[in-house]
């Protein structure tokens, strides 16, 4: 049977599939990026939930794993050369897991790059970028009386959703005709904008007729559906 002891995040959420990767993660965009990965690759795996309310991505047993104390995070028992490797930030566990499964990823090294390319956009500019607007928007900073902050993050999650609908024009995906993890890192953190957030009309969502096209594809997807719901939050 794999052992996973030597890994103190273990004793917190103990694992009972040991020989599965293991998923420490909450269904936030960030985190169902990769239980969406997961479950289009269909990639034996066991997530496991991380509370943001009880703070458990601050305790000893998560910070072993993660010293950025961000979800998601992943220990995969069967790691380069047969042995475990743990990983956290998104993007690096969605080119992982595409490089591992030998999907989701284009194989000529050109369209290669391009995917990264995109990747890196959402990762620098439209999760952080449209983070803070849900800040601004729904969260403790919509009770600031100086509306410069959000006026800011509102014009520039508009030139991203512009630069992503150039993009999508005459296209599937943003890739093309493939889906890859440039599109589901990208596409929940769009449908969080407005679905969460409540931001659509903040932004004039309406506009970005490919952007809407798109994402109705991609929330289309079985996978996706299953996805976004993993894990599994608590009863209230």
């Amino acid at each position: 049977m794999t052992d996973l002891s030597s890994f103190p995040i273990t004793r917190k959420w103990p694992a009972q599939h040991p020989e599965r990767l293991q998923l420490y993660s909450l269904p936030t965009p960030n985190g169902v990026k990769v239980s969406i990965a997961l479950e289009e690759t269909g990639l034996p795996y066991e997530p496991h939930l991380v509370r943001f309310d009880t703070n458990d991505q601050l305790t000893p047993e998560f910070l072993s794993l993660n010293p950025n104390n961000k979800i998601p995070a992943i220990i995969d028992p069967n790691g380069p050369g047969g042995r475990p490797l743990a990983l956290f930030e998104s993007g690096a566990i969605l080119v992982y897991l595409a490089d591992k499964t030998g999907q989701l990823m284009p194989a000529d090294p050109a369209a290669r790059y391009e995917t990264l390319q995109w990747l890196m956009f959402q990762m620098g500019g439209i999760g952080p970028m449209f983070g803070q607007l849900g800040f601004f928007h729904k969260f403790a900073g919509k009770d600031y009386e100086d509306k410069r902050p959000r006026d800011r993050y509102v014009a520039e999650s508009r030139r991203l959703l512009a630069v992503l609908d150039q993009r999508l024009a005459g296209r599937d995906w943003i890739m093309g005709s493939d889906y890859t993890v440039a599109d589901i890192a990208t596409f929940p953190w769009v449908n969080n904008l407005v679905g969460f957030y409540g931001a659509g009309d903040l932004v004039g969502f309406a506009d970005f007729t490919q952007v809407r096209r798109v994402l109705a594809a991609f929330m289309a997807r079985p996978a996706v559906v299953r996805g976004l719901g993993i894990p599994q939050r608590p009863a209230v």
